[in-house]
């Protein structure tokens, strides 16, 4: 028995020289599992990931509560605000599905999980990369005249940051009312000297899930972050998407920076995306909803659902939730799929679910489509991505590598009338850990600029062969254990 454990083993034999400490100790350790253990199972996770987490932090004698007093918990309670329609005012701007329109099944779920209704859009534009959308961004702010409401993950000190933080300042002097929502751990790289200029000018900036690891009776939630990148101005025009405010994703001032992709909005599902703020500001700051002015957050004067030609839905999923709704509404679209299932994704960790639909899906003869970066930003995570290649080149997926720069989109197409695109990644923290905000959107014609696209992503991407030469040591062996731990990942 203890040769199957050799750290335990030779835990035991140093024990040898302290007879007295022995079974204390050992019942100290008894009691240390069992209270992981039970702690662990119940969060209900998958049992491939609950038996992981056990198995790894058996090895970690009392550290390991700590570890997973950090990172483990995947669970946050949000009754104050969890689709709290009442508080914030909004039940009339996302009710229930109108009598009138032709919801589809995905539309449902989609409304049954996160409580936002579908709506609609009058204009969806497609911003490729980073220089496009600071462009587009800033010179949106700058016609800001009541508020602006910014929300992301990292918003780093450097030139794209600055400028867009100096653009604020200059908003908030003019009158407008300005509100930065940032990642603790994302934009850690921010100093208080860098936020003094907006503070200074009337903007109010708060951190969402700050670091609190002396703070007793604190949870520091380290491991659960606000992954959405989302900017409303006025109510009446939104941005969100997958790209970060850093030079990392500006590719005219770095020939390496991030290949990525994001959306600006118009029309009546800015609503939504207005309510995502607000909801996630009062839950960052405890502020009462009667700080904000309803009428101005969503003016009478904007267009109704039916005056969008674009069917849009903001799809949110997080910690607060057990549903898992991107995932879900991906998994779903795959299903029905008739023609082809196109996804794009830096982090690709798929579970059980999302592996059998690809599969199924191109075994069904579906045009199944996975790019991927050659090499992703996380070494670990690309040998855990091409763990899963094998499987998926032999039921008929074709896979693309992406390089030399790192890809960061993320993007999905079912067919020719849905996509889904925004800050989520196709892995297990995107699904379960991060708060993410994503677009689904049906029009014909959105998906069809989409696919020109993408098109052109494949075009610079490598195919992966079934027959690629792999080494044991250098290939095979990293990847299987790297996914024997992507359910922690």
């Amino acid at each position: 028995m203890l040769a199957t454990y050799p750290a335990l083993a030779d835990w035991l034999h140093w024990l040898d020289a302290f007879p007295h400490l022995r079974p204390l100790l050992i019942a100290a350790y008894v009691l240390y599992l069992l209270w992981l253990i039970g702690w662990i199972m119940l969060q209900k996770r998958e049992p491939v990931a609950t038996l992981s987490w056990i198995l790894s932090l058996a090895a970690l004698p009392y550290l390991g509560l700590f570890v997973y007093y950090l990172l483990g918990p995947q669970k946050v309670k949000r009754q104050r605000l969890r689709r709290g329609r009442a508080r914030s005012g909004m039940e009339h701007y996302s009710s229930v599905c109108p009598p009138d329109a032709d919801c589809t099944e995905l539309a449902k779920i989609a409304q049954a999980t996160t409580g936002l209704a579908p709506s609609s859009a009058t204009e969806v534009e497609w911003l490729v990369d980073g220089a496009q959308t600071y462009a587009a961004l800033l010179k949106a702010v700058a016609q800001a005249r009541d508020h602006l409401h910014v929300e992301y993950y990292i918003f780093n000190p450097d030139h794209a940051g600055t400028a867009l933080r100096d653009a604020l300042v200059e908003r908030a002097k003019a009158g407008v009312r300005v509100r930065l929502l940032l990642d603790a751990v994302g934009s850690s790289g921010i100093r208080t000297r860098f936020l003094k200029p907006l503070r200074d000018a009337g903007a109010e900036v708060a951190w969402f899930h700050p670091r609190q690891l002396l703070k007793p009776f604190k949870r520091p939630w380290m491991n659960m972050r606000t992954h959405r990148k989302l900017v409303v101005i006025d109510g009446r025009v939104a941005f969100t998407g997958g790209i970060n405010i850093t030079d990392e994703e500006d590719e005219s001032r770095r020939p390496d920076a991030y290949r990525d992709l994001h959306m600006r909005l118009t029309g009546h599902v800015v609503r939504s995306l207005q309510l995502v703020f607000v909801e996630d500001w009062i839950y960052a700051t405890g502020e009462p909803k009667e700080r904000f002015n309803i009428a101005q957050l969503w003016p009478t004067d904007m267009p109704g659902r039916q005056d969008g030609a674009i069917n849009a839905q903001v799809l949110v999923s997080g910690p607060d939730s057990g549903w898992e709704t991107i995932h879900r509404l991906q998994v779903a679209a795959i299903h029905e799929a008739r023609e082809r299932v196109w996804l794009v994704t830096p982090y690709f960790v798929p579970g059980e679910a999302a592996r059998m639909a690809l599969t199924s899906a191109a075994l069904g003869g579906l045009d199944v489509r996975l790019l991927v970066p050659k090499m992703s930003d996380s070494w670990f995570v690309t040998q855990a991505a091409r763990s899963y290649f094998d499987e998926l080149l032999q039921a008929g997926v074709k896979i693309y590598e992406y390089g030399p720069r790192m890809l960061h989109t993320k993007a999905f197409i079912a067919d020719h009338d849905v996509c889904i695109a925004g800050s989520a990644n196709f892995d297990h923290r995107s699904f379960r850990l991060n708060f993410e905000l994503s677009m689904m959107i049906s029009s014909a014609e959105c998906v069809a600029e989409l696919e020109k696209i993408l098109i052109a992503e494949f075009a610079a991407s490598t195919p992966v062969r079934n027959d690629r030469q792999r080494s044991l040591w250098l290939h095979r062996v990293p990847e299987a254990f790297a996914r024997l731990a992507s359910p922690l990942l």
